[in-house]
């Protein structure tokens, strides 16, 4: 017997304004600071020029782009640990991410 997988892996997916927004309304778990975890989840669900967008939103809201994890990192730290991350790293730094 074959297994199918029932659906396709996305790549690259643009999201809408819409689709964006969404990502600022998640409930962190016990423990994480809600701005980091929103942060993280961007940062991992999102090509570059999507988290470009939801970083102006993010900033609108008067959310914090510093805020830390439970290790006491932020998500600037963290993107410029990783190999692919130099693009994100740009995006926070320009809206004031230290």
């Amino acid at each position: 017997m074959s297994l199918k997988k029932d659906k396709e892996k996305v790549l690259g997916e643009v999201f809408d304004d819409a689709r964006i927004k969404t990502f600022l309304y998640a409930e962190a778990p016990k423990g994480i600071d809600t701005d980091f975890y929103l942060l993280e989840k961007a940062y991992r669900g999102m090509l570059a020029v999507s988290f470009e967008t939801f970083i102006g939103f993010f900033v609108e809201q008067g959310r914090n782009l510093n805020a830390c994890n439970p290790d006491g990192k932020t998500m600037l730290a963290i993107a410029a640990e990783h190999r692919c991350g130099e693009d994100y790293v740009a995006i926070l730094k320009a809206k004031g991410a230290v």
